[in-house]
């Protein structure tokens, strides 16, 4: 049996008031389904003042990579240091139930003298797939969200300020196929913010920022915005002219030189494209997901402040980061999942005390590279293997940073992408590939695999990447989650399922 409560207090085991003052407090803010359209990457659409603050005042990656094209295998990647070929967890998979001999991050640094907090999405779904070990605090909801029907196995959930019969969307819940809130958008009350769930979880986290530690302190705060449905109050929805949004550059034939299966699949996933075409309303989508960006950016300038106003200002660094990013009709797609370049870029920004201020590192990085980063950064020993390499001596010196291929898991065994700052090279479980010059083609309209002239490269780069892929675990489909009070488990749903694992 496992608790996770509105607020988990869990007992310090180390103390130590000159660690505080000797080692660098780590605040790490992670959104949710945020690409790379924000202004310090030159996406000049989307108005990202506290973003924009935060890469002058620190590095920012300008070719960042997510480690999983999904929300729970990035998070898993982040949290362990492991990609999926070696973890398992390529879709909906819970790293910690299937490999609980896995030291997470935050245990490696609670057992290093750090005070460890948690708020909102750093995990996939809350109860199940947060993973409780190594926190002193993890928050989830307070009183008032739990009172409304908060559910505590979801990040979202209908709540009586959004506006009904939720008027804007492509689907509006008229399709079994669609159900939920997919691809709807709109503005709420601007006096209903403070409601907001990630409005709740950003001041919980400002309030620890605002006190005095007697240790050194690791604090995530993960926001569920933009992820759909991008509802945000109206003041964000007015920061644009809707009728003078751009669109992203589209191509009729951005899908007939792909492989068969996978030209197919992105057909079948291309009607949602198709219907917002119908409806007129690709500008409105994209509006709704602006203004989350923007309401996202608002909350991280509350973290900021909270930092700089308070006894840590000198002492902290500040990370910010995205699991993945999102298409908008790029190859007729709209969502993640896939391993091209919108899924993969996203935004990484480290921001403190021995940090370089305002630079631009355009090195080849992986967020998998996180955890040896964040526990270099923190003085931490950690015994166990990692995938990753510390960015850390490039934060101090960004000329010393150098281009490398890093690996991306897609969401089979066998199937990822090699990626440099000059190529990308997939490869699918069935053998299909696609290789993209990115310096000539940075939109990977042009499929070059199948030129023989590239096939030494492609063979190369193939080399790069695992030579075996761990067997999935066990999906969240075969898992029953069990929720009384503030307390879950899991148990099999169906042992037939589970069967071989």
């Amino acid at each position: 049996m496992k608790q996770i409560f509105m607020s988990l207090s869990l007992a310090l085991t180390i103390s130590g008031g000159a660690l505080a003052a000797e080692r660098p407090n780590i605040v790490m803010f992670a959104l949710d389904d945020l690409n790379d359209w924000i202004g310090a990457l030159g996406y000049k659409q989307a108005i990202t003042p506290n973003m924009d603050r935060l890469a002058v005042s620190g590095v920012t990656f300008t070719n960042a990579h997510t480690a999983g094209v999904f929300c729970a295998p990035s998070r898993s990647a982040f949290f362990t240091g492991r990609h999926a070929s070696s973890t398992g967890c390529y879709t909906t998979q819970v790293y910690h139930r299937d490999h609980p001999e896995i030291r997470p991050l935050q245990q490696v640094l609670q057992d290093g003298g750090y005070a460890t907090y948690g708020a909102g999405k750093l995990f996939h779904h809350p109860a199940g797939y947060v993973d409780l070990r190594g926190w002193n605090e993890f928050f989830v909801r307070d009183a008032s969200q739990k009172n409304r029907g908060w559910p505590l196995d979801s990040w979202s959930f209908d709540m009586d300020f959004l506006p009904e019969p939720f008027p804007y969307g492509a689907f509006n819940r008229d399709s079994e196929k669609f159900p939920g809130l997919f691809l709807e958008w709109g503005p709420i009350k601007n006096e209903n913010e403070g409601k907001m769930a990630d409005t709740i979880r950003t001041e919980w986290a400002c309030k620890h920022m605002r006190e005095k530690h007697d240790k050194p302190f690791f604090l995530g705060v993960g926001l569920y915005a933009p992820h759909f449905p991008n509802y945000a109050p109206k003041k964000y929805f007015d920061l644009y002219d809707r009728d003078k949004i751009e669109l992203p550059p589209y191509n009729e034939d951005d899908l007939k030189d792909l492989p068969r299966a996978i030209r197919k699949e992105k057909e079948g996933r291309s009607a949602h494209h198709r219907k917002l075409e119908r409806l007129g309303a690709i500008k409105d989508a994209i509006h709704g997901y602006l203004a989350c960006i923007s309401y996202a950016d608002a909350m991280l300038g509350r973290v900021l402040d909270a930092i700089q106003s308070g006894p840590n200002a000198n002492n902290t660094i500040v990370i910010l980061w995205s699991d993945h990013g999102y298409h908008h009709g790029e190859k007729f797609d709209w969502g993640k999942h896939t391993l091209w370049e919108r899924t993969s870029h996203v935004p990484l920004l480290i921001s403190g005390p021995g940090i370089t201020k305002g630079a631009k590192i355009d090195a080849t990085v992986s967020l998998i590279d996180m955890f040896p980063t964040i526990t270099d950064l923190a003085g931490a020993k950690d015994d166990q293997p990692r995938d990753g390499v510390s960015l850390a001596p490039m934060l101090k010196d960004p000329a010393a940073a150098r281009d490398r291929d890093i690996l991306l898991p897609g969401m089979k065994p066998g199937e990822y992408a090699i990626i440099n700052r000059d190529w990308r090279y997939i490869r699918y479980a069935d053998g299909d590939e696609e290789l993209y010059d990115l310096q000539k083609d940075y939109n990977e309209w042009d499929n070059l695999a199948l030129r023989p002239e590239h096939r030494p490269l492609m063979d190369s780069m193939k080399q790069k990447a695992p030579k075996t892929f761990a067997k999935p675990g066990l999906e969240v489909t075969a898992l029953q989650l069990s929720i009384t009070g503030e307390s879950f488990h899991w148990d099999l749903k169906n042992k037939a399922k589970a069967k071989g694992k």
